[in-house]
């Protein structure tokens, strides 16, 4: 399992390809300094998450109706671009969203990408993955 980076140790843009630095964007979120204020952001810091292999944040960000128990990130994925190709709702004062995106990586020189249309809930003003679909 990849060791989990804190803010302070990755330098550099952020893997949501927001073009902000990590420290700047995502990084907050991972240390529970700030909460994403749309299902976009979330969906973003996620994925961020699985970049920098942030087990922690993909658990505690997953609503406990659909979360497992545990969870492993597979540690031969790298993941190289996001493209966030619609969203739906999710907003500041939304309740539920909708988010889809490509998510590309590589394992082993061989290139893959992922396809996901992501469910998100807003429980006590924080949003949460709930499921998704490809």
């Amino acid at each position: 399992m990849p060791t989990r980076e804190t803010t302070a140790s990755r330098p550099g843009r952020c893997p949501c390809q927001s073009g902000d630095s990590y420290s700047d964007c995502c990084g907050p979120l991972h240390d529970s300094l700030a909460i994403a204020p749309t299902a976009e952001r979330l969906m973003r810091s996620r994925y961020s998450a699985f970049a920098v292999g942030d087990v922690g944040y993909l658990l505690s960000t997953w609503h406990p109706s659909t979360r497992p128990p545990a969870f492993e990130l597979d540690a031969t994925l790298v993941w190289t671009r996001l493209d966030v190709e619609r969203t739906e709702r999710g907003g500041p004062f939304d309740t539920d969203g909708v988010v889809e995106f490509t998510a590309q990586c590589r394992a082993g020189g061989i290139r893959s990408r992922q396809h996901e249309v992501s469910r998100f809930v807003r429980v006590d003003r924080r949003w949460l993955y709930l499921d998704a679909s490809d």
